[in-house]
C-alpha cells in the first residue's frame, strides 16, 4: 500500500493536534472495531473557525485526514467547513489506497459532529444545517 508524500508529512508531522480546552464544540467519530476514532475540536467566533484540534486513535491515514482537514477548515466559516468533503480531504493529500478511503470520510463526519455540537451548545436544533451523521457502519470500513 503506497502513501503519497504528503500522507506521510501530514502522518509524521499532524498540524493541530492535541486536546483544545475552550472550544466551541466537539465531535468524536468512528469505532473502535474499525481501529479508527476521531475527535475534533472547534473554536468559533462569529461565524468563523478561528481554531481547530484533533485527537485521532488510528492508522497513519487516519492521522493524515485528520491533520489535513483541520488545515482546510481553520479560518473558514461554518458553512464553508460542511461543504468539505471526504473527496476533497483525499484530493489534497494526493489521494489514499481504497481501503483508507474510510478515514477521509471520518474526518468529513468529524467536522460535521463538531458543527452539530456547537449548535446543540448555542440551542440551536443542528440537523437542519449539518444533517445526519451516519454510524461507522456506513462508512465504507467494512463492519
Amino acid at each position: 500500500m503506497a502513501y503519497s508524500e504528503k500522507v506521510m508529512e501530514h502522518f509524521a508531522n499532524p498540524r493541530n493536534v492535541g486536546e483544545m480546552q475552550d472550544y466551541s464544540g466537539v465531535g468524536e467519530v468512528g469505532n473502535p472495531k474499525c481501529g479508527d476514532i476521531m475527535r475534533m475540536y472547534i473554536k468559533v467566533e462569529g461565524d468563523i473557525i478561528t481554531d481547530v484540534s484533533f485527537m485521532t486513535f488510528g492508522c497513519g491515514a487516519a492521522i493524515a485526514t485528520s491533520s489535513m482537514a483541520t488545515e482546510l477548515i481553520k479560518g473558514k466559516t461554518i458553512g464553508e467547513a460542511l461543504k468539505l468533503t471526504n473527496k476533497a480531504v483525499m484530493e489534497a493529500l494526493d489521494g489514499l489506497p481504497p481501503v483508507k478511503v474510510h478515514c477521509s470520510v471520518l474526518a468529513e463526519q468529524a467536522i460535521k459532529a463538531a458543527v452539530s455540537d456547537y449548535y446543540t451548545r448555542q440551542g440551536i436544533d443542528p440537523t437542519p444545517i449539518v444533517g445526519s451523521i451516519p454510524e461507522c457502519e456506513e462508512c465504507g470500513c467494512g463492519l
